[in-house]
């Protein structure tokens, strides 16, 4: 029934690499702009304005956009000051005194300083310290005073304009995979349900390992939600989504669960087969409709509702676990009672609280 250690690598090492592809997927938007905010401010910086090597322009927008949208205007704001004052402080400096060691000692001092005094965090005090040593070190060249400054103003101006476009695609996300988790529930649900009637031993192991690989699927989950929220946050232009995408975040949780009492349901159901353990018919029947249920759930989700429309389906099966006769064997007992956790469960996805969704079960039959 265990999995011996190079089955649970090699599980691992798949789901790894899947996750992985598809993380570097979700990420190709945040990717492709960043890249192109910074091909563009340097073409501003130099084919426009006209300065030679406008490498701060392009580093300060990719500084400030960064691959996630997490609090981004706050992010670019605050690159962007610190950057300009690390690089107006070094550019005087180094205009009058030169460069090395001691003048570094300075500049460090005097941008840190003016951070601090500014009330900036500590994104904004690193750029303004960091900025500086760059500008002394790398570019001493008196005759090139402030056009740097221009470049870490235009790239920073590149990168607030950048971090207002965010597509759509991050909006959807939540919702498309909390129908992704519902569906694979249902999957690991109907599959235990034929298990349950037919006793397939090796239907049952491979069941058992697919629901052992699913823990992928709510880290995807809450990814998603994580990147919704940060989306409508950082644009104006997606603030009206707000609502829809905490209601898809605030289901994290309630899925977790589902497909963990999934999961406790499948080692059971593959126990009672191994051992050639009898489970009651009524209980396979109850696992193929609490999959339909499930498929409903995933559909309403799909369309970024609420799963009412699958409460009374649900409502009907739990209410159906109060009235199936009692199994002989302890292992479907567990079973049993695994259905009706389910299904409670589920019922929380359609809108009732956790009092509400475990007072709607009957007792458990005598």
């Amino acid at each position: 029934m265990e999995e011996g250690p190079f089955d649970r690598a090699v599980t691992r090492g798949r789901t790894s690499v899947r996750f992985r592809l598809k993380r570097l997927a979700s990420k190709r938007w945040q990717i492709g702009q960043a890249a192109v905010a910074a091909g563009l401010a340097w073409f501003i910086a130099a084919d426009i304005f006209g300065h030679e090597i406008p490498f701060l322009a392009s580093t300060a927008a990719l500084l400030g956009l960064g691959t996630t949208y997490g609090q981004r205007l706050r992010r670019v704001a605050e690159i962007t000051i610190g950057v300009a004052i690390g690089v107006f402080i070094a550019d005087l400096f180094v205009l009058e005194f030169g460069s090395g060691g001691w003048q570094i000692l300075v500049i460090v001092a005097l941008s840190m300083s003016a951070a601090f005094l500014l009330d900036g965090g500590q994104l904004f005090v690193n750029q303004a310290a960091i900025q500086g040593i760059v500008v002394s070190a790398l570019l001493p060249e008196p005759g090139q005073a402030f056009t740097r400054w221009t470049d870490a103003v235009i790239g920073g101006c590149v990168a607030l304009a950048a971090a207002t476009l965010v597509p759509a695609a991050p909006l959807r996300r939540p919702r498309e995979q909390a129908a992704v988790v519902m569906r694979k529930i249902a999957t690991l649900l109907r599959t235990a349900g034929q298990v349950m009637e037919d006793g397939e031993v090796e239907k049952a192991l491979d069941l058992l390992a697919d629901a052992r690989a699913t823990d992928h699927l709510i880290r995807e989950l809450q990814d998603a939600a994580d990147e919704g929220m940060s989306v409508v946050a950082s644009s104006p232009f997606r603030h009206r989504h707000r609502r829809s995408v905490r209601r898809m975040a605030d289901l994290v949780d309630p899925l977790d669960r589902a497909l963990r009492s999934t999961r406790v349901l499948v080692r059971q159901t593959a126990v009672a087969a191994y051992h050639r353990r009898p489970v009651p018919s009524s209980y396979s029947r109850i696992a193929l409709d609490l999959a339909d249920a499930a498929e409903l759930v995933a559909n309403e989700l799909a369309a970024d509702r609420m799963a009412v429309a699958a409460r009374p389906a649900l409502m009907e099966i739990g209410a159906a676990t109060g009235h199936v006769e009692r199994a002989s064997e302890m292992t479907a007992e567990g079973i049993l009672l695994q259905l009706r956790s389910v299904v409670v469960d589920l019922l929380l996805l359609s809108g009732l609280s956790q009092a509400e969704s475990s007072d709607a079960l009957p007792p458990t039959p005598r």
